[in-house]
């Protein structure tokens, strides 16, 4: 059994801020990594990271190393065996949290680190690993405690067991074509009209039918933008919509009347994350529009109370923002539950890396659909990762290296390291 014998953690940024890229209502950040190593005797190094926006990321990285010592001298299988609030059940620990901000996120790269040392081990990448484990060993994992009211364990075996059925074909199926997505990288608030209609034409030209823009500037730049991609795109392709948190109710209602014309398939963030009664009471205003959040949920509760009340027609999900690999397997488990397709949330350090394995696995064994099903693409930052996600013609091709797909290129880490690296100092 292997055990793990150290830990590093490494601040990682990269300047984006200045070109733009990542723009949004609310940010305008360098786009950065907590970044962990967990090493073992074996020689095998397990990597997981939580994303960040630049300032700040000096906290997650002390949260980190405030939990790291409690997976020091453990086994894999121990650790990969219970659900993540273990780590922080020290009485003093869960005072900072609990289950949310700074250190839920340190607690999800901790719990990916391990994970991609699990599937290391196995040999497999990272959703191979998952759709093949026993039913029982998947929800050993899960922490049903406050959720359990929308999600039994024993459903949850029921939605796992049936997965099973029809795995091989649907798999084969993804090897074939690749997983739906649609790309961000189009339409960032930062960028000027004329780079918007340039990325958008050469988007679609590459083989993008699903694209994404970022609202929640002045109203009338919001509906020009949107214009100007519509044209692009032609009245088929889909087109999406990110506030990013800036809105209130009543005005994301209003804003939304304003660009219905453009046929816009979701509005993303349009309030407040955790405003679950506000999320429905957009939701209900703009239907047939999809209200889609998730990015930044705070944990699997909200999730569950997003569902139960019908706020969000699309359920997005983050590799990093929760308690890595066991809390998102809850929140895919609780969307089956009540009908909802997820499409996560990428971009960003990484994350099209790390999502692209758990869309393959909602797939494969408990989603078991592609109907409404896409996952986010943004074409920044893969040059610094081994294994960086590829597509075609607007898919994810399924990726067969070992591991989650989180192992950082060390002359990046190097060069981006926070403060002392070559690109800051």
């Amino acid at each position: 059994m292997t055990t793990i014998t150290g830990f590093a953690v490494h601040d990682v940024r990269f300047p984006t801020a200045a070109a733009g890229d990542g723009s949004d209502s609310i940010n305008r950040g360098d786009y950065s990594a907590t970044y962990v190593e967990l090493t073992t005797a074996e020689g095998v190094t397990g990597t997981g990271f939580t994303f960040t926006n630049g300032q700040g990321n000096e906290i997650t990285c002390a949260c980190v190393r405030a939990l790291a010592p409690q997976v020091v001298g453990r086994t894999v299988a121990e650790l990969t065996a219970e659900p993540p609030r273990a780590l922080t059940a020290h009485p003093q620990l869960r005072w900072l949290g609990p289950e949310k901000g700074a250190l839920h996120m340190a607690t999800g790269a901790l719990i990916n680190a391990v994970w991609d040392l699990r599937a290391k081990l196995a040999g497999r990448p990272m959703w191979e690993l998952l759709a093949t484990l026993p039913t029982d060993e998947l929800l050993s994992c899960v922490d049903f405690r406050h959720i359990d009211d929308a999600l039994t364990p024993a459903e949850a075996a029921a939605i796992l067991d049936k997965g099973r059925v029809g795995l091989e074909d649907r798999l084969a199926l993804l090897r074939s074509d690749g997983f739906p997505s649609y790309t961000t990288s189009v339409g960032w608030l930062g960028y000027p009209d004329d780079k918007v209609r340039e990325l958008t034409r050469t988007a679609y030209a590459e083989g993008w039918r699903a694209v994404k823009m970022k609202v929640g500037g002045p109203i009338e730049d919001d509906v020009r933008r949107a214009g100007i991609i519509r044209s692009e795109i032609g009245p088929d392709a889909l087109l999406m919509m990110d506030a990013n948190q800036i809105w209130g109710v009543d005005e994301a209602v209003a804003n939304m009347a304003r660009l219905a014309p453009f046929d816009p398939y979701w509005i993303e963030e349009p309030t407040h994350p955790d405003d679950v009664l506000g999320h429905a009471r957009i939701q209900q205003a703009v239907a047939p529009i999809r209200v889609a959040t998730g990015e930044v949920a705070a944990n699997r509760v909200i999730f569950k109370q997003l569902l139960q009340a019908g706020a969000i027609g699309v359920m997005q999900v983050d590799a990093c923002r929760v308690a890595g690999i066991p809390e998102v397997l809850a929140e895919l488990l609780l969307a089956a539950k009540f009908g909802v397709p997820v499409c996560p949330h990428a971009g960003g350090v990484g994350l099209c890396e790390l999502v692209q394995h758990l869309a393959i696995f909602d797939y494969l064994r408990v989603g078991t659909s592609l109907d409404g099903r896409m996952v986010e693409y943004v074409d920044h930052l893969h040059e610094h990762f081994a294994d960086p996600v590829r597509t075609r013609d607007g898919r994810y091709l399924v990726p067969d290296r070992p591991g989650y797909s989180s192992d950082m290129l060390a002359a990046s880490i190097a060069e981006f390291s926070f403060p002392d690296g070559p690109a800051w100092s």
